[in-house]
């Protein structure tokens, strides 16, 4: 009986320690990624020429990237207006990072790049406009 009883309570304690977990979690994380993405849309930047550059310095070629920014729904018009700009503040920080990777420096380091079009796009639309930045090609120009 005291077995029963103990099994019962540590089953009950485990519930409401997990369900509070999840609530606390909920509440500080905030809604869910799709409830987040669900008044966004996606401004196509179309084709950034960027130099792929060694840790060094050194040039190792030149590729194209295709990329679309996922924005608030009512600031892609804004954004689309704006997107000179946004190529502006990328060639001024490209030159700058190494974005050549593999052993030969002929490979882009597409995650290192989206966080350059992250940073230009704060300083070219203000802080937060831009929710994500998605590259969908990389090719060798």
């Amino acid at each position: 009986m005291k077995k029963t009883l103990l099994s019962l309570l540590v089953l009950t304690a485990g519930i409401g320690v997990g369900g509070g977990a999840a609530y606390a979690t909920g509440l500080l994380l905030g809604p869910a990624e799709e409830a987040r993405a669900a008044g966004t849309a996606f401004v196509p930047a179309g084709k950034v020429l960027a130099p792929l550059v060694f840790a060094d310095g050194r040039l190792s070629g030149y590729v194209a990237f295709e990329m679309a920014l996922e924005v608030r729904a009512d600031q892609s018009e804004f954004v689309a207006a704006r997107l000179p700009l946004l190529l502006h503040a990328i060639n001024m920080r490209t030159y700058r990072t190494p974005l050549a990777a593999g052993p030969d420096g002929l490979l882009p380091n597409i995650g290192l790049f989206r966080k350059v079009v992250t940073e230009a796009a704060d300083e070219a639309f203000g802080k937060g406009v831009v929710v994500r930045a998605a590259v969908t090609q990389a090719t060798p120009a």
